[in-house]
Parts: C-alpha cells; structure tokens; sequence
C-alpha cells in the first residue's frame, strides 16, 4: 500500500526522531544522564537525583592527655601467713572467719602452762646466779685486802676474781634464758602483724600446732591500700614512665575501675617499677597503689588500668560512628560548603573519652557525615543536619 505522497515527510520526520532517540539511548546506556523526547523533537535533561539527608558535625579539637589501657591484678600491700613459733594445743580461736582485725589482735591461744613454767624456772636460776655472783664479789674484796697485807697467796686472789668474773657471766646468761622462756610464753599468744581482714582458721581448738606444721594456721591482708600490677609496653615506659623515675617528667597519672565498674574512677599513683624488660614480651612490669578506704577492692580481683601521659595537647576528636573502612584504610566523607562528600582518608589515635583521636587527615571546623555514611558516595549532593552530641565516657 502505498501512503499518499502529502503524509511522507511528516512520517519521515517522525521515523528520524525515533531513530535518534534509539541511539541515544544505547549510546548513554549505563550512564548517569538521560534524554527525554519532547512532543516537539527537542531533547533536554533529565532532573537531578534529590540530594539525601544526613546528619553532619563539625569536627572539634581540644587538649588532651593520652591514655594506654591495660589489665591487672590486685595484690595485696601485707599479707602475712600465720604460723606458730612455738609447740602445744591450741586452747582458743578469737577472730571471725573473714572479719576486720587490728594489728595486736589475739588470733590464737595455744596451752601456756608449760611456757609460764618455763618462765619461773628460768626466774629461779637468775636468782640463783645473782645470789653465787654476789657472794664471788664479796669473797674478791676480802680477798683485796688480805692479799695487800700479804696474809693469802697471790694465786688464791687470782682464784677469787676468776670466781667472781663467773659468777657475773652466769647472771647474763640466767637473764637471757630468762628472756627467751617469756618470750616463748608470748608466742602462745599468737596476735594479728598487720591490720587489715583476716581469713578462716584452718586449725580449729584441740589440735596440736608446732613450728614445723606445713599449713598456716590462717592469713591476714591488709585493706587500708592495694597494689595493681600490670605488664606496660616499653613505648609508655619509655615515653611516660620513665622520665618520671628519672626525674625528668611528672608522675604519669593512673587510674583503675573493677569489672562491674564503669570508666576508671579510682585515683592512684605509680609505686614501683621492675629493673628489668622481659625480652620475650617486650613490657616491663609496673605496680601502682590505690587507697580502698570503701574495701572493695580484693587481692587477686582482675583490674582495668588506665595510664596516662604527663602533658595535655591538642588534639582532633570524633565519633566513632562517622568513621568508615576501605579494605585496610579508615576514612570519612568530609562536607564541602556546596554540601558535597567528599573522600578523606585518616589515621587512627587512642579513645579519649569515648570519642576517637584522628592523628592525620582532618583539622578543626571542618564537617564530617555522622550518620547516613553507607547512602551516600563521594561526590554525592547531601542535605545536612546537625548530629546530637556524642555521649562521652569519663575516664575517671
């Protein structure tokens, strides 16, 4: 069928249109922009994709002092295992397993008869040799005289002063034998040497005790103060520890929080560091006290510690929310004043607060996307709103 000839160029223009919009079409495939036909034959853009909502802060700079985290243990400044100095039974058990005791405090009795007799035996034999000490020293006056009038021979005085150096030598040793039988008698009395909680009697009354018994007869900690001690790296101890123990540096500043605590709100300071770095581990081991005037804390309890730097400095933080991961690389979407994303790469510091140290690739007062970091790409259009403030975690 042939059409007629006054309808050819108008479906002939139509036919090219078509045809270009085809083209287009599968020349732009996979692309980003699109062509639209109007009625007329004109091409024109497609509208842009909508910009989307994110919330944005504003990246924050203040001073700071760097803080390395470790775990510990608690130990105890005295403990003291009881044990007997002397033998017998034991007649009297004073304390409550697990209570407070006081340096001084009665423990245990042991049977003091035999010891008491000891003591009177002992006090005898004193007086028995003050008694032959005197008479020896009355005996060397007379003898004094007698050999200046010549009326005994020279070698009878010398006997007399021989008596009488010994009479004065048994006296010392009634006196120390005297000593040592009362102190006997006081290790039946078997008293607290520190204050602090005393555990349970492992030997209860009616058992015979000596100082060879293997097993001690209970324990006593103190709980007025506590050491931590914890393994350092030898970067801290060579940057914060250090100095201190040289003089060159103020006491690094440490802090301590339990399993069930949360941050590290116990002050303490460094008390003692090893004399040597262990080679296989590469740290040295540091020990802090800490006051446990609420009694809390234990020895052998697991310990948070936190050790810090001695001089504060400027530093960038952010949340951590805002931070993204690229294989092995961290980066952000920094917020330009056209509001677009851009890729910024960045390099980790410690935690501060529950918020992360940034040691290179952002500066204060830029914009960085808090939340909304997996809708958007580099270079996209956002519309930003401004992000809570981060809940930050004390440090102490």
């Amino acid at each position: 069928m042939t059409l007629p000839s006054r309808l050819s160029p108008r479906l002939s223009r139509r036919r090219l249109t078509l045809a270009a919009a085809v083209t287009g079409a599968i020349a732009l495939g996979g692309g980003l922009t699109a062509v639209v036909v109007q009625a007329d034959g004109n091409p024109a853009a497609a509208a842009t994709a909508p910009a989307v909502a994110v919330e944005v802060a504003t990246v924050t700079s203040q001073d700071i002092v760097d803080w390395q985290s470790y775990s510990g243990r608690l130990q105890a400044v005295d403990q003291v295992e009881i044990r007997p100095q002397v033998s017998g039974p034991i007649t009297a058990v004073h304390f409550k397993d697990g209570s407070l005791v006081r340096k001084g405090d009665v423990l245990f009795t042991l049977d003091p008869r035999p010891y008491a007799a000891a003591v009177e035996q002992a006090r005898a034999e004193l007086a028995a040799a003050e008694a032959q000490a005197t008479y020896a020293s009355a005996m060397l006056a007379r003898s004094q005289r007698l050999v200046n009038d010549h009326a005994i021979s020279r070698r009878d005085f010398e006997e007399q002063q021989r008596a009488a150096s010994e009479g004065s030598a048994h006296v010392l040793a009634a006196k120390a034998a005297l000593l040592s039988a009362q102190i006997n008698l006081g290790y039946t009395r078997i008293t607290a040497p520190v204050t602090g909680r005393v555990s349970r009697a492992e030997v209860t009354v009616g058992n015979v005790v000596s100082p060879a018994t293997a097993q001690a007869l209970t324990t006593v900690v103190s709980v007025a103060q506590i050491y931590a001690s914890f393994e350092v790296d030898e970067a801290t101890f060579l940057k914060y520890i250090n100095p201190a123990r040289s003089g060159q540096g103020a006491q690094a500043p440490v802090f301590l929080g339990l399993a069930n605590e949360d941050g590290y709100p116990r002050a303490g300071r460094v008390s003692s560091v090893d004399n040597h770095i262990d080679a296989s581990s590469g740290t040295i081991r540091v020990r802090a006290t800490f006051e446990n005037r609420d009694g809390l804390l234990l020895p052998g309890l697991y310990a948070r510690i936190r050790l810090g730097g001695n001089a504060p400095h400027a530093a960038v933080l952010i949340d951590e929310k805002a931070i993204g991961t690229d294989q092995d690389k961290r980066f952000v979407l920094v917020v330009d004043d056209k509001n677009r994303t851009a890729y910024r790469e960045v390099k980790l510091g410690s935690v501060h607060d529950g918020l992360r140290v940034i040691e290179s690739g952002l500066k204060a007062g830029e914009r960085i996307v808090v939340n909304g970091l997996q809708r958007v790409r580099p270079g996209d259009a956002v519309t930003p709103e401004a992000a809570a403030a981060p809940r930050q975690v004390a440090a102490h």
